[in-house]
């Protein structure tokens, strides 16, 4: 097991474009994965690495991909295996980002869904690093218009999803097609017989990292349970996001057709809501996320395997409909918010006997997950006007509110009473 040390990204030996793009992107100090994993990575050794969703793996792996890529061989030499598209498509991007000042840069995602004659034209005119789904990667190598011969570094991410939705024979063909004496990454939340086989038959001699499980949770989140019966829990979750304020949530429930029904019962209380789940065609996955990203939605309603790939760092609140079955899914659902800095809510609906669920998942977790009770009419009220006022507070103490000032002068001038206008604002920001 290797010793975690205090890095800073400025302690790794990269190039010079690289520390540029990290200090812009406003990156201050590795993630523990990251310092675990970057200088094992840059040495060139093989890795199994145990990380949640939401813990930087990709700038894990990421930087020492493109530290050793040679731009002017315009072949791939690195190719990132992932579970969904649009896990394919998130690291895709931010794989650009990092290599931002890298000139002639060149990262493409393959998936399902999309034109495969698309990405065989930007395949012809030369791919440095290849993200993709098992699936459409094999798509490509059967119809020869992509060579891993030249593969140097090869990328196994959520190595766990992908087995569970059973791709290990296309993992296994893929790794068939690459050279023996490649660089091999796997990272996985969990480490089942699967995955230790898997990396037994493909790695040498890995360095083994995890991360302690009291790191596993991300400590920007405040977790709440609610005791909800199922005909509790649709007025359960509006109440919760009136109380809160919440303009942008993820709610994830357990099965495709939760994920229907509860999308249908928003809409018709109002909220512009979204769902995805497996079935739906992925131009359409892509449309709602491009919606959520942009505001256009404030609740996406998803299974966890849909959700993979989602890392949207303004999500304020993650709520779980349904108690996950698996301990693992609970701490990847709440690490989609209380990203970058900001701090994120988690809520938990439970009932009858699922509150022992509950209590493995903090005892997994290392966490405490605190009841709250669903406020009445009067306390939500309350609740708001605090939430509003601490809002007003922080405005008046950090905030520039010069061009303002003139306009409540002119109204106190006119002869109203700044008590009466401070709870006319009030009353207005309560019914918005």
């Amino acid at each position: 097991m290797i010793i975690m040390k205090n890095y800073e990204f400025s302690d790794f030996k990269i190039s010079f474009e690289l520390k540029q793009a990290i200090e812009r992107m406003g990156f201050e100090k590795p993630t523990d994965i990251q310092s675990l994993a970057i200088p094992v990575a840059l040495d060139g050794k093989d890795v199994l690495a145990q990380a949640q969703t939401g813990t930087g793996k990709t700038v894990a792996f990421g930087i020492p991909i493109l530290n050793k890529l040679f731009i002017d061989d315009r072949s791939p030499q690195a190719v990132i295996i992932c579970p969904t598209r649009e896990l394919a498509i998130q690291i895709a991007k931010e794989l650009k980002r990092l290599g931002q000042y890298i000139d002639g840069l060149k990262v493409l995602p393959v998936y399902g869904g999309q034109p495969i004659g698309r990405q065989i034209r930007v395949l012809k005119k030369g791919v440095h690093v290849v993200v993709g789904t098992p699936g459409r990667i094999i798509d490509h190598i059967n119809k020869g218009t992509l060579d891993l011969i030249g593969v140097e570094t090869v990328v196994l991410d959520e190595a766990d999803e992908m087995l569970d939705m059973g791709f290990r024979d296309d993992i296994e063909k893929i790794l068939e097609f690459t050279p023996k004496e490649r660089q091999t990454l796997m990272f996985s939340a969990t480490f089942p017989k699967e995955i230790k086989s898997l990396a037994g038959d493909y790695l040498i001699n890995p360095k083994h990292l995890k991360v302690s499980k009291k790191e596993l949770t991300v400590s920007n989140v405040e977790q709440y349970y609610y005791e909800a019966r199922e005909k509790q829990k649709l007025d359960t979750l509006t109440t919760v996001m009136s109380v809160y304020d919440l303009r942008k949530v993820l709610v994830f429930c357990n099965t495709k057709r939760r994920v229907d029904k509860l999308s249908r019962d928003l809409k018709s209380k109002g909220y512009d809501v979204g769902g995805i789940h497996g079935d739906l065609k992925q131009e359409t996955r892509d449309q709602l996320m491009a919606q959520f990203r942009r505001g256009k939605l404030n609740i996406l309603v998803a299974t966890d395997v849909a959700a993979r790939g989602i890392d949207i760092v303004d999500i304020e609140a993650v709520f779980n409909y349904d108690l996950p079955h698996d301990k693992e899914d609970y701490v990847h659902r709440i690490g989609r918010t209380g990203r970058a800095g900001r701090t994120g809510y988690a809520f938990t609906f439970v009932a009858g006997k699922e509150i022992y669920r509950l209590r493995d998942i903090e005892e997994f977790a290392k966490t405490e997950i605190k009841k709250q009770k669903v406020p009445s009419f009067k306390q939500i009220d309350k609740i708001k006007n605090n939430l509003i006022l601490n809002n007003v507070i922080y405005t008046i103490e950090h905030d520039n509110i010069n061009n303002e000032v003139p306009i409540i002068e002119d109204l106190i001038k006119e002869g109203y009473n700044p008590i009466d206008i401070a709870a006319a604002l009030l009353k207005l920001q309560k019914n918005r």
